[in-house]
C-alpha cells in the first residue's frame, strides 16, 4: 500500500519522530492500513497510538491519517505527541471531514489518466 506523506505531517513529524522511526511508522501503515480508530465525525480519519523511543505507546504520539480503500494511498495527515494534545478538537474534526472528500478527489484526478 502506498502512503503520501503530507506536507502539515512532515512539518509536525520532524520534532518528535527520528527518521527511522519515521520509517518504521510508514511501514507499517502501508502494511496495517486499517489498523487505526476510526474518529468520529471526521469522514472516516483514523487515529493511531504510536509509541516513539523510550516512552511506549502511553507517552508516545498520536499519528492522524485517512485510509479510504486499497485504490488510493493512505494520507498521513499530522502526527502530536500525547502530552501535548489527547484528542482533535470539533474544529479540528469539521475541518477534516471536509478537506478529505477533496484529497480524495485531487488525487483520483491527478492519477486517472
Amino acid at each position: 500500500m502506498t502512503v503520501v506523506e503530507t506536507p502539515a505531517f512532515l512539518r509536525a513529524a520532524d520534532p518528535v519522530l527520528d527518521e527511522e522511526e519515521r520509517a518504521d511508522l510508514v511501514g507499517f501503515v502501508a502494511t496495517n492500513p486499517a489498523v487505526g480508530d476510526v474518529i468520529p465525525q471526521t469522514g472516516g480519519v483514523r487515529k493511531l497510538r504510536w509509541a516513539t523511543k523510550g516512552k511506549g505507546k502511553r507517552g508516545g504520539v498520536r499519528v492522524i491519517y485517512y485510509f479510504h480503500k486499497e485504490t488510493i494511498p493512505v494520507f498521513l495527515l499530522d502526527i502530536y505527541a500525547k502530552n501535548v494534545k489527547e484528542n482533535l478538537t470539533k474544529a479540528e474534526r469539521n475541518t477534516l471531514r471536509k478537506r478529505i472528500p477533496l484529497l480524495v478527489e485531487e488525487y483520483q484526478r491527478r492519477n486517472i489518466r
